[in-house]
């Protein structure tokens, strides 16, 4: 193997494109988690409504959620 023609890309690859995050002093300065999603356009309600909209599949059925809880607590 020649190790020493690797080639990268300088452009920057994000895992998430489409999702913008903010720093914990943006969240502050805006006054807080309630007062930076508000601005941000966000609500409970709103959350409530998105969920409602989402297929059955989405969830976790029982015996899927007893194994993800059992999991959960054997790495402890």
């Amino acid at each position: 193997m020649n190790n020493k023609n690797i080639e990268t890309s300088n452009e920057k690859e994000y895992s998430f494109p489409r999702l913008k995050s903010y720093s914990m002093d943006e969240v502050l300065a805006a006054g807080g988690a309630d007062a930076f999603a508000k601005k941000m356009g966000k609500s409970w309600e709103n959350l409530v409504d998105r969920l409602e909209k989402l297929p059955n599949d989405s969830f976790l059925t029982d015996e899927e959620f007893e194994e993800a809880m059992k999991t959960l607590n054997q790495s402890k």
